[in-house]
């Protein structure tokens, strides 16, 4: 009996250790099984159009080509309309029929190219300007020496990061050889909407020929590879008088005196007819040497305005991964971008002093560098704002409803009224009419991307009773303060 029991005993344990492996392993790989799984569904040549062209067919063939019951008198048009249907049937198989031949002729003839001369989908992303807001995306393709399908369309599509596809897009225009009327290469443009302001990495990209109808959609693989960035857009403008306090050059006068006072690695030699009270005596006992610190002075030049913005989050960090947090990552980095776009409008030459490490390509001008670094920055635990933000050099500092309101308090008391600080209320980000977003939600549709999912629980949501009482004391603790300040 206690064989058996403990035989029992071991099957037991053995079935639940596999199970449990099982499941984790199933659990672990679901992301990859399930995105194999569409993988390969690019491959599926047929589309629902397929079925309901076939049904279509089906119910035509059956009405035309149906028998005559005896004993019913037609009527004598009957006989005309049924052969001019039956013409205008067939017109339209014959039709479809040479557009299918002629997208599996095209798609046969890339896969040639793609093995012998090494022919695939060329992009290209570029931020452009967009009814008075910058920095649109736009995907350019390029595909060459392809013969587009009779009638037919030949799409793209991309993915990225962790697998994430993109939505389809056309091809629809031609480039010709210089001066003669030959296809050289088919292109295409088209607007690009991400979910998130930040750098992507390219996975590779799939091209689609199809048919006029979309009865069959022949798919090849592209070797697509690289990084693009979604950058961030303007918001309405903020404007402040500014005034930098880092002087680089000489070549911009300032209106008034600026003090800049000798800091402690400020020392120089010391020379006869220097004044013995500013000798550092400390540095003499240490090295026996004798150095002079040098004096404060009074500049009239100024030529740089350094631009600071904190992306310092002091939260849980069970917070960071919360779509809440996305969210307002993106509104914050669209309202960096347009104070810094604004301010950048002036005489001074703008610097930014990022929060994180970028490797940025160094062929970029100022601006690009900084609007690559704003769209590549995240909330993180890593710099505190009194780390980061330098009250002597810095002019401009933005903050969000995640900056500690302690740490804020006392990097402020350094701070004087030439020192300007935008703060950014990350819970404006959800507003919007909740009995109007219900209606919408319950009657007319629901939500269709994040941020109106997000929006319509917010109200809800423990998180914000703790932002909206944060941004309460930031505001006080501006208040307070002797700098100029703006809420954004």
């Amino acid at each position: 009996m206690l064989k058996i029991n403990n035989s029992y005993s071991c099957i037991s344990l053995f079935s639940y250790l596999v199970s449990a492996f099982l499941s984790r392993y199933l659990l672990m790989n679901w992301k990859q099984i399930k995105w194999k799984v569409r993988y390969y569904l690019q491959y599926f040549p047929f589309t629902l159009n397929t079925v309901l062209c076939g049904l279509a067919g089906w119910w035509g063939f059956s009405v035309l080509y149906k028998p005559t019951v005896k004993g019913e008198d037609p009527s004598p048009l009957l006989p005309f309309i049924i052969l001019m249907g039956r013409m205008v049937m067939w017109f339209g198989v014959g039709l479809i029929v040479l557009s299918v031949l002629s997208t599996f002729i095209s798609y046969f003839y890339y896969l040639w190219l793609r093995s012998n001369k090494g022919y695939k989908l060329e992009v290209e992303f570029t931020a452009e300007t967009i009814k008075g807001k910058k920095n649109k995306l736009f995907l350019n393709t390029r595909l060459q020496g392809v013969i587009r399908p009779l009638l037919g369309f030949v799409k793209g599509r991309l993915y990225y990061d962790d697998n994430i596809m993109t939505d389809r897009f056309s091809l629809l225009s031609n480039k010709w050889k210089d001066k003669t009327f030959v296809r050289s290469a088919i292109t295409g443009r088209s607007r690009m909407s991400l979910p998130d302001i930040k750098e992507y990495e390219l996975k590779g990209g799939f091209v689609y020929f199809q048919d006029m109808l979309h009865l069959f959609s022949l798919a090849a693989q592209q070797p697509v590879s690289g990084h693009f960035y979604q950058p961030p857009v303007l918001t309405t403008e903020e404007d402040a008088n500014v005034f930098p306090k880092k002087t680089e050059t000489m070549d911009v006068r300032i209106e008034q005196l600026r003090r800049v006072e000798g800091e402690p690695l400020n020392y120089k030699d010391f020379e006869s007819g220097d004044d013995v009270r500013r000798i550092v005596w400390k540095v003499y006992a240490k090295n026996r040497e004798l150095v002079v610190r040098i004096p404060e002075m009074f500049e009239p030049y100024a030529s740089h305005l350094y631009f600071y913005a904190s992306f310092y989050a002091a939260v849980k960090a069970q917070w960071m991964s919360e779509g809440y947090l996305k969210e307002m990552l993106n509104y914050y980095k669209n309202n960096v971008w347009t104070v810094y776009e604004t301010l950048s409008n002036k005489e001074w030459e703008m610097r930014f002093i990022p929060d994180q490490s970028f490797h940025i390509p160094e062929q970029l001008t100022e601006t690009e560098k900084s609007a690559r670094i704003i769209s590549n920055s995240v909330w993180h635990k890593d710099t505190p704002l009194q780390q980061y933000f330098n009250s002597r050099t810095g002019t401009v500092l933005c903050i969000s409803s995640l900056t500690d309101p302690e740490e804020l308090k006392n990097v402020l008391e350094r701070c004087d009224a030439a020192t300007v600080v935008y703060f950014v209320k990350l819970s404006n980000v959800f507003k919007h009419f909740v009995p109007l977003n219900l209606i919408g939600r319950l009657i007319l549709r629901p939500p269709q991307d994040r941020l109106s999912k997000l929006r319509s629980r917010w109200t809800f949501s423990p998180m914000r009773f703790q932002i909206q009482k944060r941004e309460r004391e930031i505001e006080e603790i501006l208040k307070r303060s002797s700098v100029t300040s703006g809420e954004l």
